[in-house]
């Protein structure tokens, strides 16, 4: 088991940020490290929240990583190579397959289908 559990908190603006939780009772600031299809991304910053045991984790996307398919990125503890948490980022034609995008383009139907019925249905009422 980690002495470590790591929860995402956002991915904005092109950072994905967590926060780090030690569950030892004594509190090293751990040495992690990100990669990218086995390449250490250079870019992290864990700064300490003002709690016992809990940290900050700041990790900007390099925008080259971004591209088609899917980006996959493992967040570990160097000291102990054990994987903490991971994301992945889809874009491009392997998101056309995802069923989220296929749920999110029908609900845009939808609503446009609703619009126009509503408009219809103003229009006939009126005259």
């Amino acid at each position: 088991m980690s002495a470590f559990e790591l929860s995402k908190t956002r991915l904005f603006e092109g950072v994905w940020e967590g926060v780090l939780t030690s569950h030892e009772d004594t509190v090293r600031q751990p040495d992690l490290g990100v990669t990218h299809l086995e390449k250490a991304l250079s870019e992290l910053t864990l700064t300490e929240t003002g709690e016992f045991g809990q940290w900050h984790l700041r990790i900007p996307i390099p925008v080259e990583l971004i591209g088609d398919g899917a980006q996959t990125f493992l967040i570990f503890d160097k000291e102990t190579g054990e994987t903490l948490d991971s994301f992945t980022i889809i874009a491009g034609d392997a998101v056309t397959d995802d069923i989220r995008s296929e749920v999110a383009l029908l609900r845009a139907e939808l609503d446009l289908l609703k619009r126009a019925f509503r408009h219809h249905c103003v229009e006939t009422s009126e005259g």
